[in-house]
């Protein structure tokens, strides 16, 4: 069965984004020299899972769609949607099609990108395997939390960290598997 890894950037105070959904406050810590395993990490997955306001700021970013040639699912509970090549829509029976992605067959891993509501749909579903994030050096006070409230409560073991010269560190977690 594939996993569902969590690979994401976060400030101390476990913020994925500001108040506004912005990621500036992240410029200062990319390096063209360091790339944070993303290259690696990348030809490992062939799916994205993100949500509907994720996709949202990555469309008006004003580049061309990052994730071309991966199989890309927007959750999202808007019906009306417009058709993009892209993109595959989940807004019915979400957990139980993404237990069927899990399942498909393939050597390759699939990414939740985010955001925080869909990061706690998930884990409270019990769906996210391992978690790769990439602390920042700031606080930011407000701003969009990595998970929004959950019930949940699920064990992870760190599997490795590493601290980078930009002053972020990696921390990689997997989910415990509880008998």
């Amino acid at each position: 069965m594939r996993k569902i890894i969590t690979y994401i950037a976060m400030s101390i105070d476990g913020k994925i984004a500001d108040s506004k959904g912005g990621v500036k406050w992240l410029d200062e810590f990319t390096h063209k020299d360091e790339n944070y395993g993303y290259e690696e990490f990348y030809k490992n997955i062939d799916t994205t899972i993100m949500g509907n306001t994720t996709y949202q700021h990555i469309k008006n970013m004003g580049v061309e769609f990052p994730y071309m040639g991966k199989n890309n699912y927007v959750i999202t509970k808007n019906r009306e949607k417009l058709k993009e090549d892209h993109i595959d829509y989940i807004s019915e029976d979400v957990i139980g099609t993404i237990r069927s992605l899990k399942n498909v067959p393939s050597d390759k891993d699939i990414w939740l990108i985010g955001g925080g509501k869909i990061n706690s749909l998930l884990q409270d579903n019990g769906l996210i395997d391992e978690m790769r994030l990439f602390i920042a050096p700031v606080l930011l006070g407000n701003g969009i939390p990595l998970f929004s409230p959950f019930g949940k409560i699920t064990k992870f073991k760190l599997i490795s960290s590493k601290q980078y010269a930009s002053g972020m560190v990696e921390m990689r977690y997997k989910k415990l598997v509880v008998s």
